[in-house]
């Protein structure tokens, strides 16, 4: 099995996405990346793992958050919320730490693995 890892970003109306893969996939863990708001306004089914972060802080610093937060193992990889800048530093964490993974996505048919 593999970790979930997901990026909450400002806009709620993400955030559903989430949430419906959280509740149907069954993942080893799950790793949300988001700020104080979203930790404190989006409410997950299942247990989850928190890392807090401010967009506003330098790319280094943020993907070195994420990086030293990320599990070990296979990761499984939603992009739907969030920004670039929130993106681009999880990508980089994943790269530098050399972990395996898949995208995933809701779609019309179900879930999609990449």
């Amino acid at each position: 099995m593999a970790s979930f890892v997901a990026i909450l970003g400002k806009g709620r109306g993400t955030w559903g996405h989430i949430a419906r893969l959280i509740q149907e996939e069954s993942f080893d863990n799950i790793l949300l990346i988001s700020n104080d708001f979203g930790k404190e306004h989006f409410a997950p089914s299942k247990q989850c793992d928190w890392v807090l972060i401010n967009a506003r802080t330098g790319f280094e610093v943020l993907k070195n958050i994420i990086k030293e937060k990320l599990p070990n193992g296979e990761l499984i990889i939603s992009l739907i919320s969030g920004i670039g800048k929130e993106h681009t530093a999880l990508m980089a964490a994943i790269k530098e730490k050399g972990s395996n993974y898949k995208l995933v996505i809701l779609t019309g048919d179900g879930t999609k693995y990449y």
